[in-house]
């Protein structure tokens, strides 16, 4: 299965075992569009149904990440990509699983941050695993300068990962944040030179996409399955994810690649 075409707004490409998709408004900072949100969904589930897609970088073009929704299209200025309106019709919740709200992608999600990554762009920020972003990166929630709510799941999933103080504070003040900052609260995990974040993200989808399939996917799974768990029943979750990866080819064949001294060579088994 190749790479889907994607849309006007959202571009489609294969980086060996690495989708990656990128955001492609650049002309409104890639503001929330129609075409954006179903190039996003199909994009999440093209990596979700391909087994040879092993991890997914989501950036941005011309040097912005995401400004959030299009608040012109808000106001009644009409909203561009009117043909995809009956895939809304379709599904009323495919905006929310494009922006990671009603979906979690099987395969680790890479964000791979430029310039301004604000309002629903830090808001689709949160439905990511890894995270890094250009020292001049720009994030916020500025929806409460704008009488609005983010209801992308800010208010429940920032406190979740940022001490709440700062999660508070991010969301009912509306002020923008540098990419040190982020950094400084636990928002994205690391800081690069301008113009090499993209070129990180590949970096760690390597060493991800170099690692067994299996194990990785459970212990992604793992992780968020036993985020609110009590201890002693995350730990009873966790065997039950865990160990029956012991018992794959895969597990067998990392073992004696090591052994061997050689690269494994993994087949989902």
């Amino acid at each position: 299965m190749g790479p889907s075409g994607g849309t006007e707004h959202l571009d489609v490409r294969r980086e060996g075992a690495t989708l990656v998709l990128t955001l492609n408004r650049p002309e409104a900072k890639n503001a929330l569009s129609l075409p954006l949100l179903v190039g996003l969904h199909d994009g999440w589930l093209e990596a979700d149904e391909d087994d040879t897609i092993r991890s997914v970088v989501l950036t941005g073009a011309g040097g912005d990440f995401c400004a959030g929704m299009d608040l012109k299209a808000l106001a009644g200025k009409g909203m561009e990509g009117e043909q995809y309106r009956d895939r809304l019709k379709a599904d009323p919740d495919l905006h929310w699983k494009a922006m990671l709200r009603h979906h979690r992608p099987r395969k680790p999600v890479i964000a791979a941050v430029e310039g301004y990554c604000v309002a629903g762009g830090t808001e689709i920020l949160q439905g990511t695993d890894i995270r890094v972003a250009g020292e001049s990166a720009t994030f916020g929630l500025f929806e409460v300068k704008r009488g609005l709510f983010p209801i992308g799941g800010s208010t429940v999933r920032l406190q979740r990962q940022i001490p709440r103080t700062h999660a508070l504070e991010m969301l009912l003040t509306g002020r923008p944040y540098t990419a040190a900052e982020a950094a400084s609260i636990g928002l994205i995990g690391q800081v690069v030179p301008d113009g090499t974040a993209l070129d990180k993200a590949l970096a760690i989808a390597e060493q991800i996409n170099a690692c067994g399939p299996l194990a990785v996917e459970a212990v992604k799974a793992s992780v968020y399955e036993t985020a609110d768990l009590s201890e002693e029943d995350g730990l009873k979750s966790e065997l039950e994810r865990g160990w029956p990866i012991f018992a794959t080819d895969d597990a067998k064949e990392g073992a004696r690649a090591f052994a061997e001294k050689r690269v494994p060579v993994y087949r989902r088994v």
